[in-house]
């Protein structure tokens, strides 16, 4: 027999879902209205190396090898751009690290979003692997989407991101890290091999199923962490899946993506 009580159940559920549903859908709204500004802005940008002379450049979105295979859209020149406040931070950490005996290298900092529309293409042909065995071996292209390797929008294009590593001026060669910049796996993960809350070196690989006996030395952890630890002093936050990704804490535009063409700023 039903009651007053189990005719209003199903009201009340349906309510709910309805207020959760809303929820959602203005979640996700709020997260396409994104701010996009125009081409020509620029003015709060600044040419990194003006402000951190001594890193070293290897822009690879301005070159072939990258996991594209070709240059990258919106790339005019090989630099690097940041927000000011994103390049005075790095100055902090350049003039930290070269006490230590390292430079930094750059391979990617500010990118237009003509640049990530240019990665979407290239991930939706999954018959274009020209550079598989370099940077995704043990990976379909097809998975790309699903596991957030390629996304629609990159912090990058906020201006206040980079991608980098160090350079050992004594040897005057970039410093092994255990893996290359952008290889797509769990083994570009900060926490591959040890944790990197505590700096400690574990060993475990259990993250790499595809490759169980690849791993990286106590010494190539211990080289990531010196670059983290830098980073993270000076402002910069870790990304949890690429040990060379860091973005500036309080980036100044933090809801802005920026359509520019990375060339040289002239002030």
């Amino acid at each position: 027999m039903m009651t007053k009580k189990t005719l209003w159940m199903p009201a009340v559920i349906l309510l709910l879902y309805g207020a959760c549903m809303l929820a959602i859908c203005q979640s996700c709204k709020d997260k396409a209205q994104v701010k996009v500004a125009s081409t020509e802005d620029n003015s709060q940008f600044v040419t990194l190396t003006d402000v951190v002379p001594d890193a070293i450049l290897e822009i690879r979105y301005f070159g072939t090898y990258n996991f594209v295979g070709s240059r990258i859209d919106g790339y005019e020149e090989p630099t690097a751009l940041l927000t000011r406040q994103a390049a005075d931070s790095l100055k902090a950490v350049s003039d930290d690290l070269i006490k230590q005996g390292y430079r930094l290298k750059i391979f990617d900092a500010y990118r237009p979003q003509k640049g990530v529309d240019h990665f979407v293409r290239w991930a939706e042909n999954v018959n274009d692997t020209l550079m598989k065995s370099y940077f995704y071996p043990d990976l379909d292209k097809s998975v790309l989407f699903p596991r957030e390797y390629i996304c629609l929008k990159s912090g990058h294009t906020r201006g206040s991101t980079l991608d980098l590593t160090l350079f050992d001026m004594k040897t005057e060669k970039e410093v092994d890290m255990g893996g290359t910049f952008d290889w797509f796996g769990p083994e570009s993960h900060p926490d591959f091999c040890g944790n990197p809350e505590t700096g400690q070196y574990t060993g475990n690989n259990s993250k790499s199923p595809a490759q169980p006996k690849r791993s990286i030395t106590p010494e190539q952890f211990q080289h990531r962490m010196i670059l983290r630890r830098a980073m993270m002093r000076h402002g910069f936050k870790p990304f949890d899946t690429e040990w060379w990704h860091f973005t500036l804490k309080n980036e100044p535009f933090p809801d802005t993506y920026f359509t520019f063409p990375v060339k040289q700023i002239k002030k």
